[in-house]
């Protein structure tokens, strides 16, 4: 079974270099957290010496994999200046990612907005109208993007030893859910999620891309924060629901991109309304909340999405709605949304 302390004792072979002693012993050992097959390693050097923390790394990574049953290693080397440049650690300013044009993050305030099932449908949208569209799923817990993107096919290692992540409905799809087995859960703690997140941003073949589309996890936790800190956003997109329980919370996530420095392109309503096979329109949430709250902060509010059964049926079979029935009217809201963000984009 890999357990933390499976991995403190192999670090014990790991020495210093031009010394007998190993980094547990020098206490340079800050944090270890392993389970899922994934193994997080941070180590604190004393020395500002490039040349001994890159060999320590190397060293660390070796010996971890060597462990039965790790699939993954993610060490972080951190010395008094900082990380090692290329070393996989906490970057202290975010680094351009070479080939992709523009990201951006989808987020909510609160669980059950539909948040997933926005970024799924909007990435479609976007390659609809001619984008290089990739979608990164940030759910470390709880990841659902894989399932409405009809995705089951794992990733693959290039030549280069990057990931190659797999395709459907012309969007590229990095997920937690497609390293998984099954039903089995994650269980990691903060270390482990910025890495994964940084990993899956830095080491993903991603190609030429226009859009990267980000999903994020509901809140203002670890993945919001490393995410911010991995990689320079373009901008950030908040999703609610009509009702006042849901506009209370976006407004914490407002003020995180705020804080964090990401622009706000808008606010996107989903769950807008019912209408029924008579004609007949169902406010069941309320209505107009997210507009007014756009106008509040004075941000663009980039659309509604009614309440389809199309939307929900697309994406438990894995075909979203934009795909499924492109010329539907939940296909084109979502449309519309796309080109509201093409053209802010245009206009920048």
């Amino acid at each position: 079974m890999l357990t933390e302390d499976a991995v403190r004792q192999v670090l014990r072979s790991v020495k210093y270099p031009g010394y007998t002693r190993d980094i547990v012993s020098f206490g340079l050992v800050k944090d270890v957290a392993a389970g899922n097959g994934a193994v997080s390693v941070v180590i604190q050097m004393t020395s500002a010496n490039p040349e001994a923390a890159a060999r320590i790394q190397q060293d660390t990574e070796t010996a971890v994999r060597g462990l039965a049953g790790v699939n993954h290693v993610f060490v972080q080397v951190n010395q008094p200046s900082g990380p090692v440049p290329g070393g996989g650690g906490a970057l202290a300013h975010p680094q351009q990612i070479g080939g992709i044009r523009h990201i951006v993050a989808v987020a909510s305030g609160k669980g059950g907005v539909g948040k997933s099932t926005v970024a799924v449908n909007l990435a479609c949208a976007l390659h609809q109208l001619g984008a290089r569209v990739g979608l990164l799923d940030c759910d470390i817990y709880g990841p659902s993007v894989p399932l409405m993107m009809g995705v089951r096919e794992k990733p693959y290692l290039s030549e280069q030893e990057k990931l190659v992540p797999p395709s459907n409905h012309g969007v590229k799809l990095m997920s937690m859910g497609l390293l998984l087995e099954g039903d089995q859960p994650v269980i990691w703690r903060g270390p482990m999620i910025q890495k994964t997140i940084q990993q899956f941003i830095h080491s993903v073949d991603w190609e030429e891309l226009d859009y990267l589309l980000v999903d994020l996890p509901p809140g203002t936790g670890d993945a919001q924060l490393s995410l911010c800190q991995t990689v320079p956003l373009d901008g950030g997109v908040i999703v609610t629901t009509p009702q006042e329980a849901s506009l209370g919370v976006v407004r914490k996530g407002i003020a995180m991109f705020q804080k964090v420095n990401v622009p706000l392109l808008g606010i996107i309503e989903n769950m807008s309304y019912f209408t029924t096979p008579t004609g007949e329109r169902i406010e069941i949430f309320g209505h107009g909340g997210g507009r007014a709250e756009a106008k509040r902060q004075e941000i663009p509010f980039l659309g509604e999405i009614p309440l389809f059964t199309e939307i929900r049926e697309g994406g438990d079979r894995g075909v979203p709605v934009v795909v499924a029935q492109p010329e539907g009217p939940a296909a084109k809201a979502f449309l519309g949304i796309g080109q509201g963000l093409q053209q802010r984009f245009a206009r920048a």
